[in-house]
């Protein structure tokens, strides 16, 4: 059985770290490239209704024994998952699609399974660092498998993963064909994954019995180093991996990349990073996060195309609030406030004055969180007074775009 010959087409992602980063911080991005019309959601989850089994999708799973942790996701309105999203322990994911060679049994990704975006939120429900979401994503694979359709009205669209999971400290690349994985270790310079496989021969970690199954499968003869991109690859966009890389190689050259930096990146057009509202398969969200022991800041566009959105500041305080406004209702065509108004002023009306009145707003919201961080290393500050930080940004947004 063949799926490779489904054109690749979703996400890129994207982490940069020390010492190339301004503060040496790490830095993540993320597009989020989803069926046209197809909402996506910003969502808080502090606390849930906790029982012994957890629906999520699909399918149905053993709930965690241990504390969650609480969990700010840009996700599709339909489904449990999320394309990514972030932790109060400093850790991000997010994933993409891949296709293998591996599509039979365990790796048909048309079954029922857990989705790629349900094991991002799992992972950061139940990870406390990188590597702690990595296991918990593995396990809950080999356990599970992973498949189902990953549009709500289009059930050929299904698909493998990877994902990028960063911390304060480090960053993994986790690949998988079915059940089968290989993970690489990240910990300094920059990495960025699309639609392929990109793991050859570095594999920090893997699935148990990996290149006995490898030769099994008749993909690896057991010759020389394992290459697991090699073994299992059956595509990818391999352009868009690779300008990618290059925009991530001339942003970090004078080693001061910054969270500008990484909103530049994904929005930009040429390389078929930030992808319209008019495409086939548009950018329905982005985010950038800056991890660091310090205080991380999640910036959240909520709107689709990055290049006429906003990104929106989130900070994890003890009582913090985001805003109803980017919450999905439950009607069928599930589109929020700001994505209504984002829809009809912005991306329609081709409004490039609303887009350079929120590109000011948004330089000024970094100016204020590197102040506010400044003051707050110093004790100057509290970290309640960011509790509605992201709420205040939308509902400015919301004014801005209804006055103009």
């Amino acid at each position: 059985m063949e799926f490779a010959t489904q054109t690749p087409r979703s996400c890129d992602t994207f982490v940069v770290l020390p010492p190339f980063t301004n503060k040496n911080v790490v830095i993540f991005g993320k597009n989020s490239d989803r069926p046209q019309d197809e909402v996506q959601e910003v969502v808080l989850s502090t606390d849930r209704t906790r029982n012994s089994k957890l629906k999520c999708t699909y399918i149905t799973i053993d709930e965690s024994p241990n504390p969650l942790n609480r969990v700010i996701l840009s996700k599709p309105a339909w489904m449990w998952g999320a394309e990514m999203g972030a932790n109060d322990k400093n850790v991000v994911i997010g994933n993409e699609a891949v296709w293998t060679n591996n599509n039979e049994g365990d790796g048909d990704a048309r079954q029922k399974r857990l989705l790629g975006m349900d094991l991002v939120r799992l992972g950061l429900e139940r990870g406390n660092s990188a590597e702690e979401a990595l296991d918990v994503i593995t396990s809950l694979l080999e356990k599970y498998g992973q498949g189902g359709p990953c549009s709500e009205y289009d059930d050929s669209h299904f698909y493998h993963n990877s994902f990028l999971i960063a911390d304060c400290k480090e960053a993994w690349v986790l690949e998988t064909s079915g059940k089968l994985w290989a993970a690489e270790k990240i910990t300094s310079g920059y990495r960025n994954i699309s639609n392929g496989l990109t793991i050859k021969t570095k594999i920090d970690k893997h699935s148990e019995g990996l290149f006995e199954k490898a030769k099994g499968m008749g993909v690896w003869d057991g010759k020389g180093q394992f290459d697991f991109s090699n073994a299992f690859s059956s595509g990818g966009d391999e352009q868009r991996q690779m300008e990618g890389e290059r925009l991530l190689r001339e942003y970090s050259a004078s080693k001061s990349f910054d969270v500008k930096d990484m909103f530049k990146i994904l929005r930009h057009k040429e390389s078929g990073i930030c992808r319209a509202c008019d495409d086939t398969f548009p950018t329905q969200g982005s985010q950038v996060s800056t991890l660091s022991a310090d205080m991380s800041v999640h910036w959240f566009t909520a709107t689709p195309d990055p290049s006429i959105s906003y990104f929106k500041p989130f900070v994890f305080t003890p009582n913090v609030q985001v805003s109803s406004h980017t919450e999905s209702p439950k009607d069928l065509e599930r589109e929020h406030y700001l994505y209504k108004l984002h829809t009809e002023h912005v991306a329609r009306a081709h409004n490039e004055k609303i887009s350079e009145l929120l590109r000011d707003v948004e330089n000024g919201c970094i100016a204020e969180i590197e102040d506010f961080i400044q003051k707050y290393k110093s004790k100057e500050k509290n970290i309640n007074d960011l509790d509605d930080l992201m709420k205040k940004c939308v509902e400015n947004e919301i004014q801005i775009i209804t006055s103009s």
